[in-house]
C-alpha cells in the first residue's frame, strides 16, 4: 500500500533548501538481504531525512553497496520495506517464493526520485556526454527536449564541464567521467542522489575534483546516501554515518560525534585504520 507523507500547508524552505522540521525522503525497515545462502544484509534499518548527508561506512564485504542499491532497487530485497519519499514499494511474491517490485511504474517513479551515481560512472559510450545527461528526462519523463537541452548545458557548466558536453565519454578523465554522471544523476529532478563509492574507481589525483562537486551539493541541502571509504567526506561533510559490520548497523548518529567520540570498539578501530 502507497503511503504519502503530507507536508504541512505552511511548508517553506530555509535558505539551504531544507525546511526547518523532519521531513523522511528514506525509510528502510527490517532489510534483509541473501545471495545464495550468504546473508548479506540482516535486518537493517534507518532512516533518512531532506537535507541530510548519510555517509554508509564500513569494512569491504560489510554490506554497504548492497545496502544502497536495494534503495534504488537494482537488488531486490528479501525482506522488509523501503519507503521513498513517502511512497512505500510495492512487492509481490514470485513463482520461485522470491520478492520483486510489484508495480513497474512504482520502480521507475522510485528510482527517477532517489538517483544512482555509480562506481563505474556507466555512461553510454555510443552517446556525447550531453546526450548522456539529456537521455533519461527526454525519454523516462518524456519532457521537451529543448528545455532539456538547456539544463543539461546548465549542469555540466555546474560540474565544470561546459566545453566537454560534445565529447565522448572514452576521450575524459574518470574526474570527468565521474562528474558528468552526477550531472546526469541530477537532470531527473531527484528528490534523493545515491551514490556507490563514487571515487573509488579514480585516480588518486581525481578524487578531490568529484569530492568537491558532492562538497557543492551537500551546501546545497541536497539529500544524500553516500557510500564511500573517504573519511575526511564522511567526518566534515557529512551529517549523518551509518556504520555497518557484517550486514548489520553497528553505529550510526551524527558524523560530528561518532567520529569525535565512537561508542563501539569496531568503529573506533575503522577510524584508526583508514588513518594509517
Amino acid at each position: 500500500m502507497t503511503a504519502t507523507h503530507a507536508l504541512p500547508p505552511q511548508a517553506a524552505a530555509t535558505r539551504n533548501g531544507t525546511p526547518p522540521w523532519p521531513v523522511e525522503k528514506i525509510a528502510v525497515l527490517d532489510l534483509h538481504k541473501s545471495f545464495g545462502s550468504i546473508e548479506v544484509l540482516k535486518g537493517i534499518s534507518f532512516t533518512a531525512n531532506q537535507g541530510d548527508v548519510v555517509a554508509i561506512l564500513g569494512s569491504s564485504g560489510s554490506g554497504k553497496s548492497t545496502l544502497l542499491r536495494c534503495v534504488n532497487f537494482l537488488e531486490t530485497p528479501d525482506a522488509g520495506e523501503i519507503i521513498v519519499c513517502g511512497e512505500n514499494v510495492r512487492m509481490r511474491r514470485r513463482r520461485d517464493g522470491r520478492q520483486a517490485p510489484a508495480d513497474p511504474a512504482q520502480l521507475t517513479r522510485v528510482r527517477t526520485r532517489a538517483s544512482m551515481v555509480f562506481q563505474s560512472f556507466n555512461l553510454w559510450p555510443h552517446m556525447t556526454i550531453l546526450e548522456n545527461v539529456i537521455e533519461a528526462p527526454v525519454h523516462v519523463q518524456r519532457r521537451p527536449r529543448k528545455d532539456c537541452i538547456e539544463e543539461a548545458e546548465a549542469l555540466l557548466d555546474k560540474v565544470g564541464l561546459a566545453a566537454k558536453r560534445h565529447e565522448y565519454p572514452a576521450v575524459l578523465s574518470g574526474g570527468q567521467q565521474q562528474r558528468a554522471a552526477i550531472a546526469r544523476a541530477l537532470a531527473s529532478h531527484p528528490e534523493v542522489l545515491l551514490f556507490d563509492e563514487p571515487t573509488s574507481a579514480l585516480d588518486p589525483e581525481l578524487v578531490g575534483e568529484v569530492l568537491k562537486v558532492m562538497r557543492a551539493l551537500a551546501e546545497e541541502g541536497r539529500t544524500m546516501l553516500v557510500v564511500t571509504h573517504e573519511m575526511g567526506f564522511a567526518r566534515h561533510v557529512s551529517t549523518r554515518s551509518l556504520f555497518l559490520h557484517q550486514g548489520r548497523v553497528e553505529e550510526e548518529g551524527a558524523s560530528a560525534e561518532m567520529f569525535a567520540h565512537p561508542r563501539t570498539d569496531r568503529f573506533r578501530q575503522f577510524i584508526q585504520r583508514s588513518q594509517s
